[in-house]
C-alpha cells in the first residue's frame, strides 16, 4: 500500500504568496542583477528582451545597461540548458548548471537520429569545439562547415548535436539591451576562461551533491514544490532518490490535492493574505513554466490563455495570480485582462501606475498611451 504523505495543507493562496516572494514578486527586491540571476536559478531567455523585463518587475532601481554590462564583461551568459530552451545564466551556473541538465540534451539527439546516421556524435563534439572556439560561428556557419565532414548526413541535424553535445553560448553583442546582434556560439569554457564540470561527475559523490544542490536552490526560488515540479522546471526525470536523501533537511506539505510539498525550513511562507501588487511579465517568465501544477499562478479558468499557437504573450499579474496579456504597440502598452479583473477603479489604477514605472525603467524617454483593449486576436 503506497503511505499517503502527512503534513499540514497549503493552499492556493499560500503557495502563490511563497513563490512570488521567492520570485522577489511580492515587493522588488535591492538585490544585485547578478545576485538575482543566481537566485532565480537564470532567466528564461527564448528571445532578448524577456530577462530584461523579467528583473524589471523584480528588482529596486533596475536599469537594462546593468544586465548589458554583465553580459559584455561575460559574468552571465545566454546558453541552453533548462527543458532545452535557452536561459540567461551567471558564468558560474553556465558551468554547472549545463552539465547537470547535459543527460536530456544528449537524449533530444534521439528524435535526429535518422539525419545523423553514421555520424560519430564525440568526433562531432570534437570537431564542433575546435570550429567554434577558432571563431564564433552562426548556426548555419556550423551547419556548413559539419556537412563537409559529413556530406550524406542532415545538416540541420549536425548543427542540433553540437548544440546538444557542447555547452555553447551566444557572443555578444546578442542579448545586450538595444544592441543585439545575429546568434554566433562558442563554447562556454572558451568564452568564461575556466572548465565546466564535468558532464558526468567523476564519481557518485560529486553527482549526489550536484543533483542535491540543484534540488535545494530550485525549493529556494520555487517552493515549496513536488518531485513533478522540480522535473518539469528542469526537464530531467526520476529526482524522487534526490528529495528522499534530502527529506531529513527539509519540512513537508501537502497541496489542496494530497500531493506531497517539499521545501526549506527556513523558507519565507507569507500570510495568504499579504498583499500582491501588480506585475507586468514577459513571455516565457519562469513563474508560469516551473512547476507541474501551475494552477498557484494561474487560475484553471485561464489555464492557455497565455499561447497563440506557438506565440506565448507577456502576462500579467494582478493579486499575485495571471489576470491578463500585455503588449507594446507603436505608440500604446495595450493591457487585455481576463474575466472580472481589473473591475474597480483602484486595481485599474494600481494597474497603469505599474504599467508606468515599467515604462519608465526599460524604456524612458519614449512616448506611450496606456490604455486596456484587446491584444489577443479572437478566433472567427
Amino acid at each position: 500500500m503506497t503511505k499517503q504523505p502527512s503534513g499540514p495543507v497549503l493552499g492556493t493562496r499560500a503557495l502563490n504568496r511563497a513563490t512570488l516572494d521567492r520570485q522577489l514578486l511580492l515587493r522588488r527586491s535591492p538585490r544585485s542583477v547578478k545576485e538575482a540571476v543566481a537566485h532565480l536559478v537564470g532567466l528564461q531567455a527564448q528571445n532578448v528582451k524577456p530577462p530584461y523585463y523579467a528583473l524589471a518587475a523584480r528588482l529596486d532601481g533596475f536599469a537594462p545597461e546593468q544586465l548589458s554590462r554583465l553580459m559584455a564583461d561575460r559574468e552571465v551568459v545566454r546558453i541552453v540548458t533548462l527543458r532545452s530552451t535557452i536561459h540567461t545564466h551567471t558564468a558560474a551556473d553556465a558551468l554547472t548548471v549545463r552539465p547537470l541538465v547535459q543527460p536530456a540534451r544528449r537524449r533530444e539527439l534521439t528524435a535526429f537520429r535518422t539525419g545523423l546516421a553514421g555520424v560519430d556524435l564525440d568526433r562531432l563534439a570534437a570537431l564542433a569545439r575546435g570550429l567554434v572556439e577558432a571563431e564564433p560561428r552562426t548556426m548555419a556557419g556550423l551547419r556548413e562547415a559539419l556537412s563537409a565532414e559529413w556530406p550524406d548526413a542532415d545538416p540541420q541535424s549536425l548543427a542540433v548535436a553540437a548544440r546538444c553535445t557542447l555547452p555553447l553560448v551566444q557572443v555578444t553583442p546578442r542579448g545586450l539591451w538595444g544592441r543585439s546582434g545575429q546568434v554566433a556560439l562558442t563554447t562556454a569554457e572558451h568564452w568564461l576562461g575556466r572548465p565546466a564540470e564535468p558532464a558526468s561527475a567523476p564519481d557518485a559523490t560529486a553527482a549526489t551533491a550536484a543533483m542535491d544542490t540543484a534540488v535545494l536552490r530550485y525549493l529556494a526560488a520555487f517552493g515549496p514544490a513536488s518531485v513533478r515540479d522540480m522535473q518539469t522546471w528542469a526537464g530531467l526525470t526520476r529526482l524522487r532518490a534526490a528529495f528522499e536523501r534530502l527529506r531529513p533537511r527539509l519540512l513537508s506539505f501537502r497541496d489542496e490535492t494530497g500531493a506531497e510539498l517539499f521545501d526549506l525550513p527556513d523558507a519565507p511562507r507569507p500570510d495568504p493574505g499579504t498583499p500582491s501588487p501588480p506585475r507586468f511579465l514577459p513571455e516565457f517568465d519562469n513563474l508560469l513554466l516551473s512547476h507541474a501544477d501551475r494552477t498557484r499562478v494561474v487560475p484553471p479558468e485561464y489555464r492557455g490563455r497565455v499561447w497563440q499557437g506557438n506565440q506565448a504573450h507577456r502576462t500579467l499579474l494582478v493579486d499575485g495570480f495571471l489576470a491578463g496579456v500585455w503588449k507594446l504597440a507603436e505608440d500604446a502598452l495595450v493591457i487585455e485582462t481576463f474575466g472580472r479583473s481589473a473591475g474597480g477603479a483602484a486595481e485599474r489604477a494600481a494597474i497603469m501606475e505599474e504599467g508606468e514605472r515599467m515604462l519608465a525603467t526599460l524604456h524612458p524617454g519614449e512616448r506611450y498611451d496606456i490604455r486596456f483593449g484587446t491584444v489577443v486576436a479572437q478566433a472567427r
